[in-house]
């Protein structure tokens, strides 16, 4: 073997457009459905800057029959003067290069969400062919790219034109996508989240795909009422309409909205910056609570609402509360391009000091409203204190305490968590050939029996005394299930927070795998689970903990061959394979009907097996769906189950 001589000719640079398209994933996240939706918002972001620098008041948005996507809006369009540097176009240069734009100087773009520069150049580089039409200063400029290099002529054409703006034409390219189609409802949900953020913004979506064109239009005058509105329809409020107060400090701009949900019990706090998500919060959100649980407790002890030796945790007065917090900030700190967290030590303090003058204010002017959501927090408050006291009076017996694992949890020898996995299995009997099956080296088994709790619907008191909850909540690791424990400072101006090292450390299983039959009604289980996961562990599901498994439907037989099918597609494939002579096929209608050795070698052994990972791409959808289908408002069920019921071509009853 010989060895190959490593000097300086190996060592490669690559440009702009090459790094992009040799690593995707570090500009866009994924090559995947979230990766190419990306491009998209990428192009729209940029029109959304130029109406938050007052120059744009109508976006469109086309996906067009060949799943290319047009972007269009009536901005300034972007300047192809030739630049002084490069000595090409300005639009050549901005199209073309990373980190290149009018967003790094103060005078251009007040506010930006695609704060770096990359975002057309990204889109530019991962797609097949891009076309840019602007319109500027009474001209039509054109230029079309080849996979992010420009074509040979350089300016295709230039011609009178009266309009202004810019229009981004582009097919995602088939070499670096795993996903090519794009999804309707998803850029929908996009579009409308950015018309709710900026009021008095139209935003037109059409879909040419199918033979008949989807067309919707948003535009919302009312902007952060209407948005909170959307979010909580369904829903009884503690008070109408959603409180809502803005300020500016320092260049930052802060608007909040928040409405209490009367039979609801968990928080949905939806952070912005700049119009983007910030899904893991950062300190625009910190600066909101902290003020939020300031201000109302204030305002309780003032008005004698609030007992002077009592003191409300930021839990309690969120339980319930739904909140858009969208601010506007001239140079946010992001971590990483995909802007999940605001970093800015500074805006925390701007943040809190805007919410305590607007919040306070409202309080002052609605006192009916005050009272309703003091009245809220203070029960909120009490059930927590009793459900603490009560733990406290059990700890040594409770299935709470780390110390005493559930009597049916059959846990494995391994104890490295990021190696270890429980399944949770429908019923003894299943749960006893999964005992029986598998690896106790790794695999530890939890049978739970029946439905569990539906916490959608349940106070935490309710939930704190389910047997089936308590012994989740003890097998996987109490310290990690954070929506049942309260916050530990007791004024709540400290905001606690879970970080990945308290996960890491509590957490006994780095898989949970919910193991359920493949019926209605183990479908129902696993929904109830997810539900509880979602409420009081989201951070297991964002983080890529949870999963399902997927137990084969039928076995299918002749003489000695034998094959698994997962579904009946694939067993009528099995059974034209077999010939239809001499076939047998064996419907598993459960987990138990399995012995040990079919569980293990079709659902838990590592090598042969298929899991699905359960991801939140969008807490605000998947809010929406738990809402309606776990809720306890029958009407939007009734209408979610005529609407989508004529998807279902079988029903397993």
């Amino acid at each position: 073997m010989t060895k190959e001589k490593y000097d300086a000719s190996k060592i490669k640079i690559l440009g702009g457009i090459e790094a992009v398209r040799k690593r995707p994933a570090m500009y866009i996240g994924s090559t995947g459905k979230a990766g190419l939706h990306h491009l998209v918002y990428e192009v729209v972001d940029n029109s959304v800057d130029e109406a938050l620098a007052g120059h744009c008041s109508l976006v469109g948005v086309t996906i067009h029959k060949d799943n290319s996507v047009s972007v269009e809006d009536d901005g300034r369009g972007i300047p192809f003067d030739i630049h002084p540097e490069t000595k090409r176009p300005a639009a050549e240069v901005v199209l073309t290069t990373l980190h290149a734009g009018g967003k790094f100087g103060d005078s251009v773009y007040k506010v930006s969400g695609g704060l770096h520069g990359v975002g057309v150049s990204v889109v530019n580089a991962l797609s097949e062919w891009m076309e840019a039409v602007i319109w500027r200063e009474g001209k039509e400029y054109f230029q079309k790219f080849d996979r992010g290099e420009p074509e040979p002529e350089k300016i295709k054409n230039i011609k009178d034109a009266e309009k202004h703006g810019t229009k981004i034409n582009f097919l995602p390219d088939k070499e670096i996508f795993t996903e090519l189609v794009f999804d309707y409802d998803t850029v929908k949900h996009r579009l409308q989240e950015l018309a709710f953020l900026n009021k008095g913004i139209k935003i037109v979506l059409i879909d040419e795909r199918e033979e008949e064109v989807k067309a919707e239009t948003f535009f919302y005058e009312g902007g952060v009422i209407e948005f909170i509105e959307h979010l909580n329809k369904g829903k009884e409020m503690m008070y109408k309409p959603p409180a809502v107060f803005s300020g500016e400090k320092d260049d930052v701009f802060v608007e909040v909205g928040l409405q209490h949900c009367k039979d609801y019990y968990d928080e949905n706090v939806y952070s912005y910056v700049n119009c983007i998500r910030t899904k893991e919060g950062g300190t625009h959100v910190v600066g909101f609570k902290t003020a939020l649980t300031r201000v109302v407790n204030t305002y309780g002890h003032k008005n004698g609402l609030i007992k002077e030796n009592e003191t409300l945790q930021g839990e309690d007065v969120r339980e319930g509360l739904t909140v858009v917090l969208n601010t506007r900030v001239p140079n946010p700190q992001f971590e990483g391009q995909t802007k999940t967290k605001l970093g800015n030590s500074e805006v925390k303090g701007i943040v809190d000091s805007i919410v305590v003058d607007g919040l306070a204010n409202y309080l002052d002017r609605n006192p009916a409203a005050a009272k309703t959501m003091i009245e809220k927090s203070m029960l909120a408050f009490r059930v927590r204190a009793a459900a603490r006291k009560a733990q406290e009076l059990e700890r040594k017996k409770s299935a709470l305490d780390t110390a005493m694992l559930p009597g049916k949890l059959a846990d494995c020898s391994e104890t490295n968590a990021a190696k270890c996995e429980i399944f949770m299995v429908e019923g003894d009997s299943a749960g006893g050939s999964a005992k029986q099956g598998r690896d106790r080296k790794f695999q530890a088994i939890l049978p739970l029996r029946g439905k569990i709790l539906n916490v959608e619907k349940a106070r935490l008191d309710k939930i704190l005394t389910n047997n089936e909850i308590r012994t989740i909540i003890t097998a996987i690791g109490p310290g990690v299930v954070t929506g049942l424990k309260g916050g530990e400072n007791g004024s709540g101006d400290k905001e606690t927070e879970v970080t990945e090292e308290k996960i890491m450390k509590e957490l006994r299983y780095h898989k949970i795998i919910l193991m359920c039959d493949a019926d209605v009604d183990g479908s129902h289980i696993r929904t109830l689970i997810l539900t509880f996961f979602y409420r009081y562990a989201r951070e297991l599901i964002e983080r890529g903990f949870i999963y399902i498994a997927q137990p084969p439907l039928y076995l299918v037989k002749k003489g000695k061959q034998q094959k698994y099918a997962y579904n009946d597609e694939e067993m009528n494939k099995l059974v034209k394979e077999f010939g239809k002579d001499g076939v047998g096929v064996q419907r598993y209608k459960g987990l138990g009907e399995m012995n040990p050795d079919q569980l293990w070698e079709t659902t838990m052994n590592p090598e042969t097996r298929t899991l699905l990972q359960i991801t939140l791409e969008d807490a605000e959808v998947a809010d929406v769906i738990f809402n309606v289908l776990m809720g306890t408002e029958v009407e939007p069920r009734r209408e979610f189950i005529e609407k989508h019921g004529k998807e279902v071509k079988r029903l397993d009853i």
